[in-house]
């Protein structure tokens, strides 16, 4: 390997996929031998191809911020290279995660909904907050992001609903809306509301709502850049790593 790490980056075209562009140019530690993006339009300073099959080269490290079609693709050629590979496409199904999983057993991958640090923080928090007041407090999870995001809830929302559910004694009823049923809260729900509009890059609440009180845990994005660091900074962690599934907690605690 030479001193720097090659990285083959999947949905290169995207914002997210120049954002980590962006973050690489400006980096000593790494560079992007190509891209892979049915869009070739932009030129991003290095080579693009439609598909994996048509990339010759070598890559250290696959770092995918693509679309939940190009998941099977995208494993079957990092299983067939041996490449470890770093997932941050959200919306996928659970076909698709259990495929990733599967894929886990041969290569390294890092696979997490959202790539922020501050996000890592967020959902520890999260665990902790509902250890202490879970058992007495309603639980509610707002996110919002800009109108061109497709899947909602967002991965995130998803991501710190499965991290309390973690902690609760008795599994919760994720609710998505309420307005086609006319009954009180159940004690056990955890309701998740998505809102779209404008260029909000991503911004999460959890909502602990008690008799008389709110403890309320709020993260909010500034730019896509922290999620580019975060893919970047997983990618250099996941280098010489075992086979297995690596998230965010693995990298911030290392």
């Amino acid at each position: 390997m030479s001193s720097k790490i090659n990285i083959l980056l999947n949905g290169c075209s995207g914002k997210m996929g120049r954002a980590v562009a962006q973050c690489v140019n400006e980096r000593e530690d790494c560079k992007i031998v190509a891209g892979i993006d049915k869009i070739a339009s932009v030129d991003l300073g290095f080579p693009i191809f439609e598909s994996f099959e048509q990339f010759k080269g070598n890559a250290d490290v696959i770092i995918d911020f693509s679309h939940p079609g190009a998941i099977p693709a995208l494993l079957e050629y990092a299983k067939q290279k041996k490449t470890p590979v770093i997932i941050a496409t959200t919306g996928l199904s659970e076909e698709e995660q259990a495929l990733i999983h599967e894929v886990s057993k041969v290569i390294p991958v890092f696979f997490s909904a959202n790539m922020s640090i501050g996000v890592s923080l967020l959902t520890q928090l999260a665990k902790m907050a509902t250890k202490v007041l879970g058992g007495s407090f309603d639980i509610e999870i707002v996110e919002m992001h800009h109108n061109q995001k497709i899947d909602a809830p967002s991965g995130t929302a998803l991501m710190l609903a499965n991290a309390i559910e973690e902690e609760l004694s008795e599994k919760p009823d994720f609710v998505f809306e309420r307005h086609s049923k006319r009954v009180k809260r159940g004690k056990n729900e955890i309701g998740i509301h998505a809102v779209r509009g404008g260029t909000v890059t991503g911004e999460h609440e959890i909502i602990f709502a008690g008799h008389d009180e709110i403890v309320s845990l709020r993260h909010s994005a500034g730019s896509k850049q922290i999620f580019a660091a975060g893919a970047v900074n997983a990618a250099i962690f996941l280098i010489g790593k075992e086979p297995g599934m690596y998230n965010m907690n693995d990298l911030v605690s290392q």
